[in-house]
């Protein structure tokens, strides 16, 4: 009962004791919205990919293209495996909007439809994603133009305060505007040397791309693929293809996944192509979060960077928790004296400042991750209100790739830094509750 009083009342008169508390609080708040942040940048960075091109894309080999895609596509949707799968004609070119405004764009010959089962294509359209049905080309009031589709980004700017666009504004002056595309490529002429061939695809902007990923607003035009294909390929008869995109049954591993569609592609380019060894062995298979690995790692080595250099200054917990401890064991020897004296072991004191550490420990790493996942879950705002105080704007989309800054919170971080939390504070109190045991009563008493 006597440790218990004085627990309690050096609890209640330490404010010094909360000084410890914040700084654990503040420390792990820190880590925990670092965490989180980064975590949630690679997370979203990970489902843009998803959301663009799909779990697997396969490429042909360069100057290769897929020929009876519509078979193998077949065959990818009757395994076990593939959910839905879709062609995709890309190339690179120029957009005439009016005038001298003319932005290079990446063209993305596809299929509405079937593009829209695999990627999220119809969630990012303005006009048409909200509406019931499938996506289409189709141009109103004008069946026989040709329709696409145009990244927000590359029509118009954001707000310069606010990062937004205004979607009224630009459906409102895009929206079954012509424009003109300007694509090339290389053709074998009749003596086998390869000859420019350059191709003009003019149409509607019958809808609006807003992905919210800005180098994917920035820079993609859909058009039909057998537009696009008979404009760069017109020697073609029959469907070709540059890419298919696979989204993956739920559950499937992309990684198992892409070795049995790699098997079934090798024997479909063998057996109905007569393709060779090596055009099959150039067709690349490969998942999302693969393509994406070299930004990935990036990224993460960044996340461990910052959690490092953050683990470094809050190191300071223990030392502060170190320093209060240490003076109270040097205030308090007549306590602690009186405790020894009345029969307390050496542990049982050791036991006692200990017990304060632990509590500071808990009370701080709770502290602290109340404040974390508030900071995390409304980062937004929280950056909206200094961009409105401070006229300072710490979030672009034009830097930072996404419209939103991600505010999941990294429980797994949290959770461990919690915990270290708790074991600093406990080391930082162990030493000066090993300076009291060693206190001596008759000593202490002597001399008061």
């Amino acid at each position: 009962m006597l440790k218990l009083f004085l627990w309690l009342k050096y609890v209640r008169r330490r404010r010094i004791m909360l000084l410890s508390v914040v700084a654990v609080a503040v420390s792990v708040a820190l880590l925990i919205a670092v965490a989180s942040l980064f975590t949630g940048f690679i997370a979203a960075f990970e489902h843009s990919a998803v959301e663009a091109i799909g779990d697997i894309v396969m490429r042909a080999p360069d100057g290769v293209r897929f020929e009876k895609y519509p078979q193998f596509i077949q065959r990818l949707e009757q395994s076990n495996l593939v959910e839905a799968a879709t062609a995709s004609l890309t190339a690179e070119g120029l957009l005439r909007i009016e005038g001298g405004n003319v932005r290079p764009v990446a063209i993305w010959g596809i299929e509405p439809q079937s593009s829209a089962r695999v990627i999220g294509l119809k969630d990012a359209l303005i006009c048409q994603g909200k509406a019931a049905g499938e996506p289409s080309f189709a141009v109103p009031d004008a069946p026989q133009e040709t329709g696409g589709f145009v990244g927000i980004a590359v029509l118009t700017k954001p707000d310069e305060q606010t990062d937004q666009y205004d979607k009224e504004a630009v459906c409102k002056e895009m929206l079954n505007k012509r424009v003109v595309l300007m694509a090339g490529t290389m053709e074998l002429d009749a003596k086998g040397e390869r000859i420019p061939h350059r191709s003009t695809i003019p149409f509607r902007i019958v809808d609006i791309v807003f992905a919210g990923t800005y180098l994917l607003d920035s820079s993609l035009v859909y058009v039909p693929l057998d537009v696009l294909q008979k404009e760069l390929y017109p020697r073609e008869t029959s469907p070709v293809a540059t890419s298919i995109n696979i989204k993956l049954k739920p559950g499937t591993d992309p990684d198992r996944a892409v070795e049995q569609i790699r098997a079934l592609w090798r024997t479909f380019a063998t057996n109905e192509l007569n393709w060779g060894p090596m055009a099959v062995g150039l067709t690349t298979i490969r998942t999302s979060r693969q393509m994406q690995r070299l930004y990935i790692a990036e990224f993460e080595k960044q996340k461990h960077v910052l959690e490092v250099t953050f683990g470094v200054i809050s190191f300071s917990v223990v030392v502060l928790v170190f320093c209060i401890f240490h003076m109270m064991v040097k205030l308090k020897q007549k306590d602690i004296a009186i405790v020894k004296s009345c029969g307390a072991a050496n542990s049982s004191v050791i036991g006692l400042f200990v017990g304060f550490g632990v509590s500071i420990g808990v009370a701080g790493s709770g502290l602290g991750a109340a404040l974390g996942y508030a900071i995390t879950r409304n980062i937004n705002e929280i950056e909206g209100w200094i961009s409105i105080l401070f006229g300072l704007k710490l979030w672009r989309s034009s830097v930072y790739m996404f419209s939103h800054i991600p505010n999941q919170v990294d429980w797994n971080s949290a959770l461990l830094f919690a915990a270290l939390a708790m074991a600093a504070a406990t080391v930082g109190a162990l030493l000066p509750a090993v300076a009291a045991a060693r206190t001596r009563p008759v000593e202490v008493l002597r001399h008061e």
